[in-house]
């Protein structure tokens, strides 16, 4: 038996598909863990979503902020512009079966046995291993919840960018959606912000890469993550991997194996 890890695929199923022949996957022993955004941007969102969930209790997913903006414009939340290839997704006959699948994605997968942690963007910094399941949790019950389309119409934002307990149940939701599917930077106080994606260094050097603050987590876990396609040639610690290569981008879709601590990388021949 294997453990793989792969980043965000974004509709490459071409490149993933290639992937998983090069590592010999075997659906009947192997275990393979994805860290969300699997659709939107490349040209086989459809065939995607298709096989990994045809993978059973043999894949283990996160959403990504991607997959929540394909939940959103579904259910009519979603005001900004839709991109060509969710379009031609949501005239999928199984579309609704797709939609329902998505809902019951968690935000974080772990083992607790074998030391592994995985989320699409990362860890927050303030939140202990207890907490950040609470929240994930918390965030399934909403959105699986009746009440869930109000979640969704309050979930885009960029503030509340700070934590508190005493947040309202949306202000709530929406900050741990933001966590777990767009952080990037933080202040060291927990503040979060999004008004910089690129590779570090930032030229203000009070915000800091997540991956770069102090978290007792990374010592007793591996830690998973994508999301930051840009991140490159910065200093990590030896427990977090970076799994989002920017496929979708003309780069690399990227896969890691556990056992070993190989990886893999598949170039992709397209660019949006």
């Amino acid at each position: 038996m294997s453990t793989y890890f792969i980043g965000d695929i974004h509709g490459c199923y071409n490149q993933f598909k290639f992937l998983l022949k090069k590592i010999n996957f075997n659906i009947l022993t192997d275990e393979l863990w994805i860290t969300g955004d699997l659709v939107g941007r490349g040209p086989d969102s459809f065939k995607v979503l298709k096989y990994i969930f045809s993978l059973k209790n043999k894949a283990r997913l996160v959403l990504g902020n991607h997959d929540l903006t394909l939940i959103s414009i579904y259910y009519g939340t979603h005001k900004k512009s839709i991109e060509k290839e969710i379009s031609e997704l949501l005239e999928k006959k199984d579309i609704d079966y797709i939609i329902n699948k998505l809902r019951h994605i968690p935000l974080v997968q772990y083992d607790k046995k074998r030391k592994l942690i995985m989320t699409h963007a990362g860890i927050f910094p303030k939140w202990n291993f207890n907490e950040i399941l609470n929240f994930s949790n918390e965030f399934q019950k909403n959105i699986l919840g009746t009440n869930f389309l109000k979640y969704l119409r309050y979930m885009n934002g960029d503030f509340p960018n700070i934590w508190s307990n005493n947040l309202n149940k949306y202000d709530r939701f929406r900050f741990i959606v933001n966590v777990f599917t767009r952080m990037r930077y933080c202040y060291l106080n927990g503040e979060l912000d999004f008004s910089y994606k690129d590779t570090p260094p930032h030229f203000n050097n009070n915000i800091i890469p997540w991956i770069n603050i102090k978290n007792e987590l990374d010592k007793d876990f591996l830690i998973f993550f994508g999301h930051w396609s840009s991140l490159k040639n910065i200093k990590i610690s030896k427990n977090i991997f970076s799994l989002d290569s920017g496929c979708c981008w003309g780069r690399y879709l990227k896969i890691f194996r556990l056992e070993d601590k190989k990886f893999f990388k598949k170039k992709c021949n397209f660019k949006i």
